[in-house]
């Protein structure tokens, strides 16, 4: 997944603040959901019947993280910073990241439109350990930006020229 790169593309920045934003919107708008899909399924609604704020942000932000691991599959990112293990600790943490960037959404999209109830609970479980790494890869941006000086939270804010 990584080549030479120094940064990421503009392209690659956008959708990791689109992937970002959705994310935090669809973890703040998710209070209500059971009840919704109680409602969903004692009215037998199919399709976009009865879709919600969360429902349709969880589902733009799949499609984002989908195209976001095309890209980055495609064209590389950079290096992570750092002494080895810190290295080691970035590239699992990305890992981790797009895993439940996949899984909750799509958790969720098997709850919601496959009526699968019992799901519900796991895909929310899910969503708040998505929200727990996103707070810890912000909170690790930051102290790579503030305590090693090495501009790693400053590459997803200005292109690289490559």
């Amino acid at each position: 997944m990584s080549t030479e790169r120094t940064g990421y593309s503009g392209l690659q920045i956008a959708l990791h603040w689109i992937v970002a934003i959705l994310i935090f919107g669809a973890w703040f708008t998710h209070e209500g959901m059971g009840r919704a899909l109680r409602q969903r399924i004692e009215q037998d609604l199919t399709g976009f019947d009865g879709a919600t704020l969360h429902t349709m942000m969880g589902g733009a932000a799949f499609a984002f993280v989908i195209v976001r691991l095309i890209v980055r599959l495609r064209t590389g990112a950079p290096e992570p910073h750092g002494p080895p293990m810190v290295q080691l600790a970035a590239t699992w943490g990305h890992r981790l990241l797009y895993t439940l960037m996949i899984l909750a959404p799509l958790l969720g999209a098997i709850t919601w439109y496959g009526k699968v109830e019992a799901l519900g609970e796991i895909h929310e479980l899910v969503g708040q350990a998505l929200m727990l790494v996103a707070i810890g890869h912000l909170l690790m941006a930051m102290l790579h930006q503030a305590l090693w000086l090495d501009g790693t939270l400053m590459r997803m804010f200005s292109p690289s020229k490559e």
